[in-house]
């Protein structure tokens, strides 16, 4: 009898692996605590499908940096030390993987995965007829305040064939909606995309259940994994244990708290917010994807909303929304983009990005022989989903 593939986490990252095993003929079981799909996480990110600019945040001269950001009032990071030594652990990996030549190597290997990602998920559109989740393929525009970050940036470039550098009236003369904006140059992408990640899950769900080959189990809180010898044997869901026969792990920033002995897990939560506000016919939205490197904030039009995305909080696992962050990111967005949306009727969100110290996800076997898993890709989840999930199930298989 084939083996079911038991798949804890219904976000982007357990949808997309869930999808990919299916399409390698296999079954699986998909469980998360929640009762519906991407209703964390995965709910409302920055909508960037962001594949040739993905630079870990770790890198030299960042944590003086930090330390600036820190006095700052709008700060983009926000640090709230703890008495948690997974938190103390996690600090110290990322500010040891603050070295150039680190930050080099890492980058090279996002790439590798960023553009396995994009030509999957091209795969999945052309050949399965994935559609209806607001995707476009309009470009990337990294603006720049200061000549200093541009210079930096022109240095730094990952993938120089594909990125285009401009000057302050080519940046206007591209995206005529930062005809105000004081901006003094910018490095242009062309492929890049957007897409709506919560519509893009439900995609997949649909498809998931169409298939006949996944059983689902939401609103399942698992808080154990039972091992015994070199393996994983059931999972512990309230008073109930569910027996598994092999099993992927994609609860992001959940995942450590399962952990088993010798297992260990460096992924820990960085949360972020996002407003999704309505573009009203009086309104010029900018058509490309902006990132505003300075404040590290992300414009991305999705259909006929603007999602707005920003900030890092390394605040433990409060998942509350702060309404201060809020609102200090909705009067930046009034300051560079004042006639981009309706932001006073923006939905707001906050969410918990998975992140290893050094940008890089976790993905493959582990030392126990059924249990694979597929987590820690921090503010790139919906960027480096669709790779992940298939470079997965093909290891898997």
């Amino acid at each position: 009898m084939k083996q079911r593939v038991t798949v804890i986490g219904a976000g982007v990252i357990g949808l997309t692996t869930a999808y990919a095993l299916v399409r390698e003929g296999l079954s699986v079981d998909l469980i998360d605590a929640r009762d519906s799909v991407a209703s964390a996480t995965s709910f409302a990110n920055g909508g960037q499908l962001s594949y040739r600019y993905v630079a870990p945040l770790a890198d030299a001269g960042v944590p003086w940096q930090a330390l600036g950001w820190l006095l700052q009032g709008d700060s983009p990071l926000r640090l709230r030390l703890r008495l948690d030594p997974a938190q103390w652990r996690w600090l110290l990996g990322f500010v040891l993987a603050c070295r150039k030549s680190v930050n080099r190597r890492n980058g090279a290997q996002l790439l590798e995965l960023a553009l396995h990602s994009q030509a999957t998920l091209a795969r999945w559109r052309e050949e399965d007829g994935l559609s209806d989740f607001a995707w476009r393929r309009n470009g990337k525009l990294v603006a720049f305040r200061s000549e200093r970050a541009f210079a930096h940036c022109r240095e730094q470039l990952l993938d120089p064939a594909h990125q285009q550098v401009l000057g302050a009236f080519e940046l206007k003369a591209l995206e005529p909606a930062l005809a105000e904006a004081p901006f003094i140059g910018g490095v242009f992408t062309a492929a890049e995309e957007v897409a709506d990640c919560y519509r893009f899950c439900e995609r997949l769900a649909e498809r998931l259940r169409a298939s006949g080959q996944c059983r689902w189990l939401l609103g399942k809180s698992v808080t154990r994994l039972l091992s015994r010898n070199d393996q994983v044997v059931a999972l512990q869901v309230g008073q109930e244990q569910l027996e598994v026969q092999r099993l992927v792990l994609c609860a992001g920033h959940r995942s450590a708290g399962m952990a088993l002995p010798g297992l260990k897990l460096p992924v820990y939560p960085l949360k972020g917010y996002s407003l999704t506000a309505p573009i009203g016919t009086a309104q010029r939205a900018p058509e490309v994807s902006i990132t505003d490197y300075e404040r590290k904030i992300v414009y991305a039009r999705l259909d006929q909303q603007l999602r707005v995305a920003a900030m890092v909080d390394i605040v433990g696992f409060d998942e509350s929304v702060d309404a201060r962050r809020l609102e200090s990111m909705r009067r930046l967005a009034l300051e560079t983009l004042p006639n981009a949306a309706e932001y006073g009727q923006a939905v707001e969100w906050a969410g918990m990005r998975p992140a290893t110290p050094t940008g890089v996800p976790i993905i493959g076997a582990t030392a126990y022989r059924n249990l694979w898993v597929n987590l820690g890709h921090g503010a790139l989840g919906f960027t480096l989903a669709c790779g992940s999930a298939e470079r997965l199930a093909r290891m898997l298989c």
